[in-house]
């Protein structure tokens, strides 16, 4: 009789691998390096795509030619005589035949011969094979018989060259695997590996959100909050197929989720002690923790045992990097909100008990951030007012201020007013937070109180009145007040750090820009102060200097650096990293490096676009309204482009205000909607009169005012009149040394000469915006300009003015402009081709496909896009997949029929 035909079936039956799972490159590529070990383990918590992997990876292995037999056990596999009789079971398929009876036969005393018999066995007969063998067993993390993890213990010690053992597992097998290690014969994907990139999260929300497509921003802030956890992901992807209406609502989502709490309360709350639960629960108070704290919070005697059960389960628990001498560790971020939910069960006195604790330990600890935030948590405010009224300020960094914020807005005033230094860096704080308002208001206060007769709070005022000043775009009277106060704010660190930018951004405001670089190299970062984010930050403003005066090749180089240490040291949505990128995704827009651009701003360019010095606000409000006009309807870049400048009317800042309306004037004018774009310049008209004779930062207003009433003139079919309004923008480029208006005033110059056919005056003002643009790397001023700017552009190929830098890159220029049709009618609302319906081949795609006609290849495109490969080859991945085609030849002869292409 075949005793296989009373096995269930499925058990040898991996799950289908449809359209809607994403193929995970990079693993599958590590699985592959590995293919000739003996022993392969993935390791991860409940719904981490373990068995997906293994499933991708099998279908790899049989398209190779190699034979694998596939094993899915459950609970009831967990003793050794379920767990054998499968195993034998799977192991026939690959032609092993192997008699599982033979460990049933006689007493325990006969099991380690019975042991040795079926391994050698299954190792004598795998030998004879002439081919590699894979035996995949999934969820091992069943078994829970010490005698199955032997045997299969010594299969993996004694394997042949040609038979492999993969394993997945919730948590770490009880298997000793070091000599292999050492070896060389063995290959792990752990929980840290299992997650999703950035990228794998777009494609997968691609491939199963159907017709709904979201934009960089909803992928980044649905890939940060799920932290690239496949499951999540899934019922991140049904909630919003099913119910495209909390879409707009992605911020509050997520963990707030039904389908998502019983997941983790069924799926993995459900399968441990309740010890552990709750020891977890108390513990999720804490954004870090490690086993001296979770014992003081909890009070619990066996802390250490505890975690190290979490972290044999894989119970999405971190560990963070860290030089300290206990590891630190953080719950994944879903996972801990559905802990603090469980927890909020037992009432807000119990909650607070533990922050209390908590903030205790900290505070012993010299962790004081920590130790305000959990007392603040805690309600314990006068332990948090203590805490940061006695600490050294030269302790202080950026991470006070979200909780200086948390505090101020609870605090009664009075008791403020008794704690001058307090009161004074309460001051600092909503200075530097676009609430300057407030803070000249404290300042007022604190000037008409016995605190202002202290010298230690009245000489550091001017550093206070200075951060108002330049949150009201005031540099002149900014750089007055910062230039004495060097020697007064030297003495401490923090304030040291917060002078520096401001300064800084003073100069660049203005266009002084040596003194700017003078100094930030006379301060240089000390190695005391490396991982100081307050001093890195002061540091970090020197990108924005350089992008300020147009050198955004420069720019873009020191901010990536710098982004990449920020997101490190403190994450991606750190005060440092969202400013910094800030910076790095303009300079990538003017580079048009658009995915790039994208990827750095998205979700966490609102952190910067409200609130922030007046310089990083504009940057990255236009540079989000531009990237949005890409491939978004233009009433909705009008829409954003309006809340932005109602913001800024409402912060005082009438050159962000004018800067955004002259964007809306040039979207509705490329729309042919003149009269609606009149009404808008004839507002940034009226701040003109009122700032004509403004300096600083505002001496920008009646640029860009001039800039505007050129667009109107030149949409007017009035040349004359375009050329008279020029001089105003074109003096105050050269004055204040801002390369960007110097192109855009050379090319609005060269409109309005071409339409006079005064062509050799054209051509001058187009040589100097094109040798301009090469040496500081502009490139979407230009393109922003439109076909019209590129067939002015292309008469100049032959022109003997330019050297070799400036030709070459204006045929870099002229292929782009090829290109640039996509973008410039995306804000006109047409596409560059007529696409067939049913297609939704995005922009960039459509773009790939056109250079994938031309017989490129992925790195040619790459270059010619300035573009990552990476990028290139994920765009090619989509478009074959959303054609349903297998291979780039295919996808050429399909846009050739449907006349996408010639």
């Amino acid at each position: 009789m075949d005793f296989d035909k009373l096995l269930v079936s499925t058990k040898f039956a991996p799950p289908h691998i449809g359209s809607r799972f994403i193929a995970r490159k990079h693993l599958l590529e590590q699985l592959s390096d590995g293919r000739r070990c003996s022993f392969v383990l993935v390791t991860g918590g409940a719904g981490f795509g373990k068995t997906i992997l293994l499933a991708q990876w099998r279908r790899e292995l049989m398209k190779a030619g190699d034979e694998v037999s596939w094993l899915s056990l459950g609970h009831d596999d967990r003793q050794l005589a379920g767990f054998s009789t499968y195993l034998a079971a799977a192991l026939r398929r690959l032609g092993i035949p192997v008699d599982a009876d033979m460990l049933l036969e006689g007493g325990d005393g006969d099991l380690a011969r019975s042991l040795d018999a079926v391994v050698a066995a299954t190792v004598n007969s795998a030998a004879g094979i002439p081919k590699d063998l894979y035996l995949i067993i999934d969820d091992y993390h069943h078994v829970d018989d010490q005698r199955a993890h032997r045997l299969v213990q010594k299969l993996i010690d004694h394997c042949p060259a040609n038979l492999h053992i993969a394993i997945a597992s919730r948590a770490a097998p009880p298997l000793a695997i070091s000599r292999l290690r050492v070896l060389g014969r063995v290959t792990e994907i752990g929980f840290g590996e299992l997650p999703f990139n950035a990228e794998e999260t777009r494609s997968f929300l691609e491939q199963n959100l159907g017709t709904l497509k979201l934009d960089a921003e909803e992928v980044r802030l649905i890939h940060d909050k799920t932290g690239g956890w496949p499951a999540s992901l899934e019922l991140m992807a049904i909630m919003l197929r099913t119910r495209p209406e909390t879409r707009t609502k992605l911020r509050e989502l997520g963990w707030s989720s039904a389908d998502l709490q019983a997941y983790l309360a069924e799926e993995v709350a459900a399968h441990l002690p309740a010890e552990l639960n709750d020891f977890m629960e108390q513990v999720s108070v804490c954004r870090r923790f490690n086993v001296e704290l979770a014992a003081a919070v909890t009070g619990s005697e066996d802390a250490a045992g505890l975690i190290r059960r979490a972290e044999e389960e894989n119970l999405l628990m971190y560990r963070v990097e860290s030089d300290d001498r206990l590891p630190w560790y953080r719950f994944h971020p879903l996972f801990g909100e559905f802990l603090a939910t469980r927890l909020a069960r037992r009432g807000k006195a119990a909650v607070s008990e533990l922050h209390r604790r908590a903030s205790q330990w900290f505070a012993g600890h010299d962790l004081l951030v920590e130790a305000v935030r959990h007392a603040i948590a805690g309600g314990d405010l006068e332990s948090a007012v203590d805490t940061i009224d006695n600490a050294a300020t030269d302790a202080w960094d950026l991470s006070y201020i979200s909780l200086m914020l948390n505090l101020l807005e609870r605090l009664p005033q009075e008791k403020l007013f008794a704690r001058p230094r307090l009161f004074f860096l309460g001051c600092l704080t909503y200075s530097m937070t676009a609430r300057h308002a407030k803070a000249e208001r404290w300042l007022t206060q604190i000037r008409e109180s016995e605190a202002a007769k202290i010298p230690a709070i009245s000489s550091k005022l001017p550093l206070a009145d200075a951060a108002v000043a330049m949150q009201r775009d005031d540099t002149r009277r900014c750089i007055d007040l910062l230039e004495p106060l060097l020697p007064v704010v030297a003495e401490t660190p923090y304030l040291h750090h917060v002078y520096l930018p401001l300064l800084g951004c003073s100069y660049a405001s203005v266009g002084r820009y040596a003194e700017a670089h003078k100094l930030l190299d006379d301060n240089p970062v000390t190695p005391a102060e490396r991982k100081n984010n307050t001093a890195l930050v002061a540091q970090g403003w020197r990108a924005l200097v350089l992008l300020t005066e147009g050198n955004v090749k420069g720019a873009a180089r020191l901010a990536a650096e710098q982004l990449a240490v920020a997101e490190s040291l403190y994450g991606r949505r750190s005060v440092w990293a969202s400013v910094t990128s800030a910076t790095l995704g303009d300079s990538y827009y003017e580079l048009d490096r658009i995915d790039e651009a994208r990827e750095v701003l998205a979700n966490r360019a609102h952190l910067v676009v409200r609130a922030s010095m007046p310089l990083v606000m504009l940057s990255a409000a236009l540079t989000t309204a531009r990237l949005k006009s890409l491939n978004e309807p233009p009433e909705a870049v009008l829409d954003f482009i309006e809340s932005q400048a109602a913001h800024y009317q409402g912060l005082g800042l009438p050159r962000l205000v004018a800067c955004m309306q002259a964007e809306q004037v040039r979207i509705l004018l490329a729309m042919g909607q003149k009269a609606r774009a009149g009404d808008v310049s004839a507002r940034v008209q009226e701040l003109d009169v009122l700032y004509r004779d403004a300096d600083g930062a505002r001496a920008e207003i009646p640029a860009v005012a001039a800039l505007d009433r050129a667009r109107m003139a030149l949409a007017a079919n009035d040349p004359n009149k375009a050329l008279s309004a020029l001089p105003v923008a074109r003096e105050y480029a050269r004055q204040y040394g801002r390369a960007r208006m110097q192109v855009l005033e050379a090319l609005l110059a060269a409109f309005a000469l071409d339409d006079l056919k005064r062509l050799d005056e054209m051509d001058a003002r187009l040589v100097e915006a094109v040798q301009v643009a090469s040496r500081c790397g502009l490139v979407r001023v230009l393109l922003d300009e439109g076909p019209r700017a590129g067939a002015l552009l292309a008469r100049l190929r032959k022109d003997s003015r330019f050297d070799e830098a400036a030709a070459a890159h204006l045929e870099d220029l002229l292929a782009r402009f090829g290109q640039a049709g996509t973008s410039q009618s995306a804000v006109s609302g047409q596409r560059e081709f007529p696409v067939p319906d049913g297609v939704n081949l995005t922009p960039r795609e459509l773009e790939i496909l056109s250079l994938v006609s031309q017989a490129m290849s992925n790195k040619r495109i790459a270059l010619t896009l300035n573009i990552s490969l990476d990028t290139v080859k994920w765009n090619v991945r989509n478009i074959l997949t959303k054609l349903d085609l297998s291979s780039r030849y295919d996808a050429m002869t399909w846009a050739r029929k449907q006349g996408l292409i010639r």
